[in-house]
């Protein structure tokens, strides 16, 4: 009873709170003549959207916008993720390389961003770096890549009957995860191991490209083309547009994430007794070998719980793209469409949920993975 009765107080104090708020905005909306509800949701949102990976118009609804902010937020999370992974992974080995050069270049990269305020980085790209770029009309290509102050044109890929492309790539990477499984019994049963990474390299490759083979889908690259407007004007069309405000937020968060991440790997490293690097070595084992297979497994139980973190931090930081008028979540949603309605309540809650959601997501999926990989006592 003495375990019980304090939740139950707090419980109770927490449901008062959350009464009383409510309430209270009840009262609030009342007095404006306005009813908590959704249903905005389906009115004609009547603004326009710079960047969106799906269609949209003046006449779309708001929960369209809102489905146009999340997908331009879950873009640049995802892409800065895999990027600052990459970063990270990199810079943080090479921190610890015996190379005078790389080592002091890594210190240098991971010391001169972290130390930086993300904000200021975001603005540097921006203002500094993008916004200083040549007019269409100014710019010289490079292999039909062009970088203007508009935009990054580059080619793009025409797809038809993409969904069959798309259902191969997924049962490649199916395919390779039961294979994986399987080699790795194999080499726990009989000490053989297999090729894994080139193998699932292949099956990657191979088994989505048996549809371009037998014709069942196919592409054609798009170019992007100069298109004269007037005599001191021009722009770009065909191929694919990216816009600076995601080249920019791309950039620095992936660059500042990468930091933090390369420090944790470097953490995970080294927290692996330097015995167990010289028993490998003495049954033969080369420096790739030790690497991936004596001193990365066990580094994993290190790296990943704070790597989580930094991944759920790249997500929330995300939010600064409204800084720069990158049309996120934020901007589209909890920017302009509570401007336009009024809708505080509804739309605040949807976003905070929103982003819960996501980070809840990457938080499960990342635990999982980190008791796939964590080594157990047999």
């Amino acid at each position: 009873m003495k375990k019980v009765l304090p939740q139950v107080i707090t419980l109770f104090i927490i449901i008062l709170i959350f009464g009383f708020f409510t309430f209270n905005a009840n009262i609030n909306m009342s007095s404006r003549g306005m009813e908590f509800g959704y249903s905005f949701l389906k009115r004609a949102a009547s603004f326009d959207i710079q960047f969106s990976l799906i269609e949209y118009s003046r006449e779309s609804s708001y929960g369209r916008a809102y489905l146009v902010g999340l997908l331009n937020t879950l873009l640049v999370a995802f892409s800065g993720i895999i990027f600052a992974t990459f970063l990270g992974l990199f810079f943080g080995i090479a921190r610890l390389s015996q190379n005078f050069l790389i080592k002091k270049f890594a210190a240098f990269y991971v010391e001169f961003f972290r130390n930086l305020p993300l904000l200021l980085q975001l603005f540097f790209w921006y203002y500094a770096a993008l916004r200083v770029l040549p007019l269409p009309h100014e710019t010289e290509g490079f292999y039909s890549f062009f970088l203007t102050i508009k935009s990054l044109y580059t080619p793009s890929l025409v797809w038809e009957n993409l969904s069959l492309f798309l259902y191969l790539i997924i049962f490649s990477i199916i395919l390779v995860f039961i294979l994986k499984k399987y080699f790795k019994k194999i080499q726990q049963n009989r000490g053989k191991q297999y090729p894994i990474l080139y193998i699932s390299i292949l099956i990657l490759i191979v088994v989505p490209s048996l549809s371009l083979i037998f014709g069942l889908s196919s592409f054609e690259i798009e170019y992007p083309v100069y298109k004269q407007l007037s005599k001191t004007s021009g722009t770009f069309i065909g191929g694919l547009a990216i816009p600076p405000e995601f080249i920019a937020l791309f950039l620095a968060l992936s660059l500042y994430t990468g930091t933090f991440i390369a420090e944790n790997v470097r953490a995970g490293i080294e927290g692996i007794s330097k015995g167990q690097k010289e028993a490998a070595a003495s049954i033969g084992l080369n420096n790739k070998q030790i690497l991936n297979l004596v001193v990365l497994p066990q580094a994993l139980r290190i790296i990943i719980p704070p790597t989580t973190n930094q991944y759920l931090n790249l997500t929330k930081n995300s939010s600064l793209a409204a800084a720069i008028a990158y049309p996120d979540l934020v901007l589209v949603f909890a920017g302009t469409a509570l401007m336009q309605t009024g809708r505080a309540i509804e739309i605040v809650s949807i976003t905070m949920l929103t982003y819960l959601s996501i980070s809840l997501s990457i938080s499960i999926l990342m635990n999982y993975y980190n008791k796939k990989v964590s080594l157990t006592e047999k």
